[in-house]
């Protein structure tokens, strides 16, 4: 699928410095409720994995089921925005590199992740090169957390992408223009991207480029149903 990057939303690394956030590195979608946090969160996914690598995707919110059936509704926007007809070897490797975990109910601690994360390496050879977590609570997860993802991305080589829920009656930013929730230890994440909408659509802006801040003029437009980029 060469030619997905040209409807993603990942378009807009293509345009930072390092083209992507790379092994050990935090990255953050930040979003108001129901802007599309976790639609561009599976587009990461399905491009990481139509490039052949491993992705595991973390829920705190929602079960396996319908994480899974959001990934169906994505694969076919997709499918019908490249003109493609569904196929078993698409879906034979969303299958192989993609495993899905929950921690609902709060349940979710570093020391549990990193065992499971030793599981599937150990048991099954599975080793991701992304690990999504959709849903994490950034106003309590505090530096600590945050740390010891960056700890972890760096013992099993892999990227993570987070998600995290911004506030319309918050608008402070800190000096370098991060908003809540990042502005407090937006030196841990080396990539920032706001889910920003419009009365025209969903724009997604790069506030933080590894250890640059963002430029102004980099943004892709979204369509606000499909959450694919327009032209």
């Amino acid at each position: 699928m060469k030619d997905f990057i040209s409807v993603s939303p990942l378009k807009i690394l293509e345009q930072s410095s390092r083209k992507g956030l790379g092994p050990g590195n935090l990255g953050v979608l930040i979003a108001r409720a129901g802007v599309g946090k976790t639609a561009c969160l599976i587009h990461v996914a399905l491009d990481r994995i139509f490039r052949g690598e491993k992705l595991i995707h973390v829920s705190l919110e929602e079960g396996p089921e319908k994480v899974t059936a959001y990934y169906n509704v994505i694969y076919f926007d997709l499918l019908k925005a490249l003109n493609l007809s569904d196929s078993d070897e698409y879906r034979m490797r969303i299958d192989r590199n993609r495993m899905i975990l929950a921690y609902l109910n709060q349940s979710f601690d570093l020391d549990r992740l990193e065992s499971n994360l030793k599981n599937l390496a150990d048991r099954l050879d599975f080793r991701p090169n992304t690990l999504i977590i959709d849903g994490l609570d950034f106003e309590k997860a505090g530096r600590d957390m945050l740390e010891g993802l960056i700890k972890m991305g760096r013992t099993f080589g892999t990227e993570i992408w987070l998600s995290a829920l911004s506030h319309r009656h918050i608008t402070e930013t800190n000096e370098r223009g991060i908003p809540h929730p990042c502005a407090a230890v937006d030196d841990l994440l080396s990539i920032i991207i706001q889910l920003d909408p419009d009365p025209s659509g969903i724009f997604l802006r790069l506030l933080k480029d590894h250890d640059k801040s963002g430029d102004p003029d980099i943004s892709v437009k979204l369509d606000p149903n499909t959450f694919l980029a327009l032209d």
